[in-house]
């Protein structure tokens, strides 16, 4: 696979993602993307470049409409949010890696819950638990 693609907001999604999505495509393309980042020895090493359309995850969901979301407004809120808290920029390429560190770095718990207010997934709570995981993992290694 080229360089995998992703929306600003499908950063944080991947590191919360637990196996739930919008048909089973969706949810399988989706977990074979998050292992590939997550559980692969390369995967912090992975390129991903940032669009501001329709990317990997997006592929096969039933709400895409060719390179746009049927829900585009709401998208467009959450990309928004994500890059500027992240700094993120269209067409930047960043590694999981580097895109981990910035979440850790960037996104409080507090600017989690702004940023992701429009999420339909929110209320689930695995993308919170994931920040949680990852910005204690810093405070017990001291590296924050």
């Amino acid at each position: 696979m080229p360089v995998i693609r992703f929306r600003p907001h499908h950063f944080l999604c991947t590191l919360g993602f637990e196996g739930k999505g919008y048909s089973s495509e969706f949810v399988r393309n989706f977990s074979d993307l998050a292992e590939r980042l997550r559980e692969s020895p390369k995967g912090d090493d992975e390129p991903i470049q940032v669009v501001s359309t329709s990317d990997h995850i997006c592929q096969p969901c039933p709400h895409r409409r060719g390179d746009r979301c049927e829900n585009e407004s709401k998208i467009t809120q959450l990309d928004q949010a994500h890059s500027q808290i992240l700094g993120l920029k269209d067409q930047e390429v960043v590694s999981w890696g580097q895109a981990k560190e910035r979440i850790r770095e960037k996104m409080s718990i507090e600017d989690f819950h702004s940023a992701c207010a429009p999420c339909e997934w929110k209320k689930l709570g695995v993308c919170e638990k994931a920040l949680k995981r990852l910005r204690r993992a810093v405070d017990q290694d001291g590296q924050k």
